[in-house]
């Protein structure tokens, strides 16, 4: 009896998701090639956790991930787990260590690292890598997938797995064509918009205390109420704020803007005593030293450049006169602008500055446990090109690992690889 010949699987993407999924499909025993746009495959990989690569995080859970059906992440995460990708990388020889926050690097602290032995393993396992491939087209052909260049040349396929990523910094490869081909082939979209990036900020001063970072707490307000808060270290931009505060939010902030709400972002700058005790520690402060102008009597305790910006917000006329001579009214003014800061979110910096991507294809048509197409059976999709995306700290490499592992593995499960009737 003639021997059947092996499944052909084509990965269209060698991002992070694209290069687990061929590494799983082949380990299946199937004939896999990547077709990738960029000179080289993982060029996303090697800019991830500041070139250090946060594989995952030993935190995980899915309140960590966003989209509109978060539950549609479990499937994957369970089957391919942090305990799993750590395993999976020991394996091919990167040895990790855990980090504040339950972030796991690579111990030699080289994202280059990570992609080398992930290059290595495609090869041992027979992987076929075409660079310089862009996919324009993908056509449901004969029982399997017909996929077209740029250039015009043709490439045959029994399945197909769509991992371009998302828009997501666009200098490392990312454009969002997997969204034109995934309608293409009848899936919908989720509008995408950028995520873990900086907020832009209505203030007219925000030039005059650029560059100036302070631990506080940071909440994206809606309708008068708190809609999600972080802490940590907050840089003012020349057009806003930054730092990892900023940009966890910045996820809610897109989200509650393309609603058309109005957000504000409410930035606490003293967060270390409530509002009794540091009105309290501000009346001694200039009682200690009455004869000292105002906007001097804050230096030793607030960045002396946010000082002058913080007064005039207040409402003070003459930052310069006596501390001795603030009245009430005025302290009260101040210490409102040191614990409730509020500035009108105008919108975010664009996906140059972003992290990743929210939005994508969207889940309910999507098999959770499979990664496979609800419209278009034999085709499954990995990564960032899907509705999921996760907060700063080794989540989105962890989907993008989980995803991309179960949809290689189920792509390549051998059975009658005939075009089955597509679902209604």
């Amino acid at each position: 009896m003639q021997e059947r010949s092996k499944l052909r699987i084509a990965v269209i993407g060698g991002g992070a998701a694209g290069i687990t999924a061929a590494i799983a499909a082949a380990y299946k025993g199937a004939d896999v090639t990547i077709l990738e746009k960029n000179a080289r495959i993982g060029k996303k990989i090697l800019a991830t956790g500041n070139g250090r690569c946060n594989l995952t995080n030993i935190y995980l859970s899915t309140a960590n991930y966003h989209g509109q059906n978060t539950d549609f992440a479990r499937g994957a995460l369970v089957k391919f787990d942090v305990e799993k990708t750590i395993d999976f990388f020991e394996r091919l020889g990167v040895a990790h260590k855990v980090e504040e926050g339950g972030k796991v690097f690579p111990v030699s602290n080289q994202a280059s690292s990570v992609l080398d032995v992930l290059r290595y393993e495609l090869d041992k396992a027979g992987v076929k890598v075409l660079c310089e491939a862009a996919v324009i087209n993908i056509r449901d052909e004969d029982g399997g997938f017909s996929i077209e260049y740029q250039n015009g040349d043709q490439f045959k396929a029994d399945r197909v797995i769509l991992a371009t990523g998302g828009k997501a910094a666009p200098n490392l490869g990312s454009n969002g064509s997997g969204y034109a081909l995934a309608r293409s082939l009848g899936h919908s979209i989720v509008e995408p918009f950028p995520a873990l990036v900086q907020l832009k900020l209505a203030a007219a001063f925000f030039k005059q205390i650029q560059g100036v970072k302070f631990d506080g707490d940071a909440e994206i307000i809606v309708n008068n109420k708190t809609v999600e808060k972080a802490s940590g270290e907050i840089l003012f931009t020349e057009y806003g704020a930054s730092g990892p505060p900023v940009l966890a939010l910045s996820r809610k902030a897109g989200e509650c803007l393309q609603k058309g709400e109005t957000a504000w972002l409410k930035l606490v700058l003293i967060n270390t005593c409530g509002r009794g005790e540091l009105e309290r520690y501000l009346i001694k402060r200039f009682n200690d030293s009455p004869e000292k102008e105002l906007v001097f009597s804050f230096v030793g305790y607030i960045n002396k450049r946010l000082v002058p910006v913080i007064l005039k917000e207040a409402g003070i006329a003459d930052i310069r006169k006596p501390a001795g001579q603030v009245s009430s009214a005025e302290r009260g003014k101040i210490l409102r602008i040191l614990q409730d800061w509020r500035f009108q979110i105008k919108g975010t910096t664009s996906w140059p500055a972003a992290q990743v991507t929210a939005g994508g294809v969207d889940v309910r048509e999507i098999n959770g446990d499979t990664m496979e197409s609800k419209i278009m059976p034999k085709l499954y999709f990995a990564g960032e090109v899907i509705d999921i995306d996760g907060d700063c700290g080794g989540y989105n490499l962890q989907w993008a690992w989980s995803s991309g592992f179960v949809a290689g593995e189920c792509a390549a499960i051998v059975g009658d690889i005939s075009r089955p009737e597509r679902n209604a």
